[in-house]
């Protein structure tokens, strides 16, 4: 079975990936922790690493059955179709939100440069550093439509 993108309400994937799951849908709502700050205190959540979006594994026939969950709202589509995930690539996500980085060099880099990924669950992939602040970059992988944000340095929490 395909994995699909299923886009859901603003903050909603939480919930509707519950629904999903009491349904018998095969859901995957990767998560990461954040730090949240209100004006009395800091809170350590856990937040979608894609905004609005859940994947799900389902069979042709049964696609329409994910409306029946509250916050659906409709599929992903690329080029026309209902965008598909392959499954390597929902084991790349699942293994990258995982790993420890160990190992990371930084040379002289600019935006617009062509960044190539040698290990890790994006090995073999290239993108185009759209943007580069004091702790984070973003780097546009366009053969797989992500757009990845690093953040490095002290006050690390999370990596999106």
């Amino acid at each position: 079975m395909p994995w699909y993108v299923v886009y859901t309400n603003p903050k909603s994937e939480k919930k509707v990936s519950q629904q999903l799951v009491a349904m018998g849908i095969e859901v995957y709502c990767p998560l990461v922790s954040a730090v949240r700050q209100w004006s009395d205190r800091k809170k350590k959540v856990e937040v979608p690493l894609f905004t609005s979006y859940v994947f799900v594994n389902i069979e042709e026939k049964d696609k329409n059955r994910v409306f029946d969950a509250r916050g659906v709202v409709k599929y992903l589509f690329w080029l026309g179709k209902p965008a598909v995930v392959r499954e390597e690539e929902i084991l790349a996500i699942k293994k990258w939100l995982t790993e420890e980085v160990t190992d990371v060099e930084v040379g002289s880099i600019k935006k617009g440069d062509l960044f190539e990924i040698k290990d890790g669950p994006f090995a073999n992939h290239s993108g185009v550093i759209h943007e580069i602040s004091k702790s984070t970059i973003k780097l546009i992988i366009e053969s797989i439509g992500v757009v990845l944000t690093i953040k490095y340095g002290a006050g690390k929490d999370t990596t999106r």
